[in-house]
């Protein structure tokens, strides 16, 4: 039986070595003097004092009362924290505000040190900083500001390092330390993928830089400063890495979209035409039309309209360009007519309020002969996900940059289908020769709870799975599948609500559910268009609630 890594008490010291020997084995040409100096000198200490600075690296925030650092296996915190201090990687002088103080202070203690500035001593900690802050400004040491508590406050001052040292291991900021212990304690299980050293999301220092930098200004744009200098640092950054380069540009299509929202029209419509990532040509013509720029709004959507780079632009033009041309005082195009869609009228009584209107729909279709199932995006997704494992996962350079994705990072780029042409070819092949139906079976068995960016685990169940195997014919999964690849992140969602099978005769129908005073949205438009298309069997359900009788 393997040893479960969470029974050594050192387990998260051992996960942060382990980060550590990867970064040195693979960014050893990327790491700063500091970066390499603290990768030497963090492996001569002592086990309890690396344990020491690890275990507050992991918490929350920075400064630590030592009274509060109570670990078995590190024991004496003091003598643990000495060789930290000795190095200045925490520091028991540092100045910190009195927002910080009272972040740390026990309200007895607050009242024990600052009574004479509390009015209502019964009051809470919030109310009391307000006037405490303007009566003391400057930032103390803990010892200056309560002389006489016997207390002793830890900072950390290598968090920031810490910070660049996670960045470059996991590819971005918002995966943490606990990454290891959910997978050690088997919550997370994470495809084994072969990074090679060529697979690096942060190729130079230049990178390492720049992506603190986006970062920060991503902050700084939330916290709302003012825009023109924030929109000027990022343009400013000079980036020759196209995953940055991707960022920079997501993070101006989100304020070019907030210059919408408080009608900034001029500095919306720079921002979009400056930047590549999809949707942006979409929003620039809305603001166009908006700003009454009919003629120039046209211009622009009429060469969209030659080469549109989604179906959600196409669908978006389709419904402009004619408007534009009547606002010009052209002839009126005639409008092209949706398709009819099956319609299902329903009147039901709401059985429980905290259901959905989906579920009571379920609930009231549902048979023995013919299951319906409430799996929205989940069921075809995950058919994919599970034919087309390989492709997906395939250790391409710049795709897995450590062992803790759910998928590639290049998942939404345009290249992502390019670049796996061959392998996606060969896993879509198997529905040509009924391969897929074993091949399907067996990942779910052999990948069960895996992570994965399209299977939907939760969902999935032995009879869903076989019914709909059973049910779906190779041909309509060819064509979903095809689909998903031509535009993933606007094609993974809009999928009907419910599926119901006939398992005798093999056959299905999907259903988008919609109660009362609700309205197909453009994803799901563009989804029923593509079935009836194809000749899918797919029917939209309108629901009103009966009235509870007398």
């Amino acid at each position: 039986m393997t040893a479960n890594p969470l029974d050594d008490p050192f387990y998260y010291l051992n996960n942060f070595m382990q980060v550590l020997d990867w970064l040195e084995q693979r960014y050893a040409d990327v790491l700063s003097v500091d970066e390499l100096r603290f990768l030497h000198e963090f492996q001569g200490l002592p086990r309890e004092s690396r344990a020491l600075l690890v275990r507050m690296v992991m918490r929350k925030g920075i400064h630590f009362r030592a009274s509060k650092l109570h670990y078995d296996e590190i024991g004496d915190i003091a003598s643990a924290a000495g060789p930290l201090l000795e190095l200045g990687w925490i520091d028991e002088q540092q100045p910190v505000s009195l927002q910080v103080l009272f972040e740390v202070l026990l309200k007895a203690e607050i009242l024990q040190h600052f009574a004479a500035g509390i009015d209502q001593p019964k009051g809470k900690k919030a109310d009391w900083l307000p006037a405490l802050s303007e009566q003391f400004p400057e930032a103390k040491s803990l010892g200056q500001w309560c002389p006489g508590l016997q207390e002793r406050l830890f900072s950390l001052t290598i968090m920031d390092l810490c910070d660049r040292l996670r960045l470059m291991f996991f590819g971005n900021l918002y995966q943490d330390w606990s990454e290891f212990v959910l997978a050690d304690l088997g919550i997370y299980t994470y495809e084994k993928v072969e990074i090679g050293a060529e697979s690096r999301g942060l190729r130079s220092r230049e990178d390492v830089d720049a992506f603190i930098c986006l970062h920060l200004y991503q902050q700084q744009f939330e916290a709302g400063e003012a825009l023109e200098d924030v929109i000027a640092r990022i343009q400013g950054l000079a980036l020759d890495n196209p995953w940055l380069q991707r960022r920079r540009g997501k993070l101006l299509f989100q304020i070019g979209q907030h210059c919408e929202r408080i009608a900034d029209f001029s500095t919306a419509l720079a921002l979009y035409r400056e930047c590549a990532y999809p949707g942006a040509r979409s929003r620039m013509i809305r603001v166009l039309e908006r700003c009454a720029e009919y003629a120039l709004a046209l211009e622009l959507a009429e060469h969209a309209a030659q080469a549109p780079q989604s179906a959600a632009e196409q669908q978006h033009l389709l419904r402009i360009v004619p408007r534009l041309r009547r606002k010009l005082g052209g002839p009126p195009l005639k409008r092209v007519s949706s398709r009819p869609v099956q319609r299902l009228d329903l009147q039901l009584p709401r059985v429980d309020p905290g259901l959905s209107v989906e579920f009571h729909v379920q609930a009231h279709l549902s048979e023995d002969l013919a299951p319906v199932h409430y799996v929205e995006n989940g069921l075809i997704n995950s058919l994919f996900g599970l034919l087309c494992w390989p492709a997906i996962f395939a250790p391409l350079p710049g795709s897995f940059f450590h062992p803790f994705q759910r998928g590639p990072v290049d998942l939404h780029s345009e290249d992502f289908h390019g670049r796996r042409a061959d392998l996606f070819q060969a896993c879509l092949a198997e529905l040509d020769d009924g391969r897929y139906r074993q091949t399907i079976r067996e990942r779910y068995i052999s990948k069960w709870n895996v992570q994965s960016p399209f299977v939907f685990w939760n969902l999935l169940s032995d009879d869903l799975l076989e019914q709909a195997l059973d049910c779906l014919p190779a041909e309509h999964l060819k064509h979903w599948f095809n689909r998903l690849l031509l535009d993933i992140k606007a094609n993974r969602a809009g999928m009907p609500d419910l599926i119901q099978f006939w398992p005798a005769q093999k056959t299905y129908r999907m259903i988008e559910v919609k109660g009362p005073g609700d309205r197909l949205q453009d994803n799901q438009l563009r989804w029923l268009e593509f079935c009836h298309q194809h000749q899918m069997p797919v029917a939209v359900c309108y629901v009103q609630w009966a009235e509870p009788g007398p």
